[in-house]
């Protein structure tokens, strides 16, 4: 994914908002983790200079960037983007939902929701278009990625192998190697995915 987390944003109020809370988590988080700015780049495979600029709200990293500072923390990125605390049930309206990217011709991922359970649990809903895709770098050993697909029919390649997932039909599979899905089809794929992330210990 190379779209900008700033294409979440609607409007410079949500963006300027968003580069906020960023900052503010990720010096919360990292810090609670007890990482030194060195040992959080270490894991993450982020530059130090890039996490000094997002802490202090320079910079608005791209999505991978992003999913790899979660990762590292073991949080899920709503929990980098918005931190909410104290909260037994939280509901999330349509248009507080996170729309991680999207394309010209109508592709989009959204983070439908998302929690702790103890490792980070995200739900996520995604429109891919005929002839798009989106690739996904390993994430930690343990991670799991579940998804039903709605309509249309997804080729997904896990560590090099594809599977063909048509409408109707879940799949599941361990996330620590590369993986991507696509639409090789002519119609639209719609789909639902769970992506479970082990706790940091």
């Amino acid at each position: 994914m190379n779209c900008m987390v700033n294409d979440i944003g609607r409007d410079v109020t949500d963006l300027d908002q968003l580069t906020q809370s960023l900052a503010r988590n990720l010096k919360r988080w990292r810090a609670e983790r007890g990482f030194t700015l060195d040992a959080l780049a270490a894991r993450a495979g982020v530059s130090r200079g890039m996490i000094i600029q997002i802490e202090q709200a320079r910079t608005n990293p791209s999505v991978g960037t992003t999913v790899k500072l979660a990762d590292a923390l073991g949080v899920i990125i709503t929990t980098l983007l918005d931190y909410q605390d104290g909260t037994t049930v939280r509901l999330v309206a349509a248009e507080e939902a996170v729309r991680m990217w999207s394309t010209e011709a109508g592709s989009s991922t959204v983070l439908l929701a998302g929690t702790q359970a103890p490792g980070p649990l995200e739900l996520w809903g995604w429109t891919l278009m005929p002839g798009e895709g989106s690739d996904s770098d390993p994430h930690p050993v343990g991670t799991y990625e579940l998804l039903h697909v709605g309509s249309g029919e997804l080729t997904l390649t896990v560590d090099g192998r594809e599977h063909r997932v048509p409408a109707g039909v879940s799949a599941t599979f361990e996330a620590s190697v590369p993986h991507s899905y696509r639409n090789d089809g002519e119609t639209v794929v719609e789909m639902k995915m769970v992506v479970a992330v082990p706790a940091v210990r």
